[in-house]
């Protein structure tokens, strides 16, 4: 488990690294607009199934997934012109949505509909942007306890297991809660999280 700390001058070559880390199928932790995340390339099966056992995640329970802009969403999911207007007012930023799914190959979500987000994060945005593809985003932490703040306390968490990520990015402290969550598929829109 490789840890890199972030900052102006390596920041970069950071990403550069954690894109080539996903490329290859390996599981990231990294800094977002709200808690620590943990990343994976959303088409490559092997590494959303890690994802859950890292995690110790229940398979019904779906990921959300982050993409670059609207236009990646649309690939994605369906949106109508209602449903755009309102994305461009909350995105990038700290909304995740429900939308009805398109027949597009990604694993760990559901089969109707995904939750998507486009962060507000620079470092975050190269990288969905270097990628150029879907990335399943979950909180840093096993299921079940409260995502965590400080890179330190991921770290102490998952060094003693034997399923972990392979790189994490310490941007230190951050002092967010995570994403609110709106289901864009119900008349009104109803928010799940807040």
């Amino acid at each position: 488990m490789e840890v890199i700390k972030l900052n102006k001058k390596n920041q970069q070559k950071t990403i550069g690294l954690a894109t080539d880390y996903i490329k290859a199928g390996k599981i990231i932790i990294f800094p977002t607009d709200t808690v620590y995340g943990i990343l994976c390339d959303a088409k490559n099966k092997k590494a959303v199934n890690r994802v859950f056992k890292i995690k110790k995640r229940l398979k019904q329970k779906f990921f959300p997934v982050f993409v670059k802009d609207i236009k990646t969403a649309k690939n994605i999911a369906k949106i109508n012109k209602k449903e755009e207007s309102f994305l461009k007012k909350c995105w990038p930023g700290k909304t995740t949505v429900v939308l009805e799914k398109k027949t597009f190959k990604i694993y760990g979500v559901d089969k109707k509909k995904i939750a998507l987000r486009v962060p507000n994060y620079k470092p975050l945005n190269l990288l969905l942007k270097k990628m150029n593809a879907p990335l399943i985003q979950t909180s840093a932490n096993i299921a079940g306890k409260k995502p965590k703040k400080d890179p330190k306390e991921i770290i102490k968490d998952f060094k003693e297991r034997k399923l972990r990520p392979d790189l994490i990015i310490d941007d230190g402290v951050l002092e967010n809660k995570p994403s609110t969550l709106i289901n864009l598929t119900t008349s009104p829109y109803k928010i799940l999280r807040n």
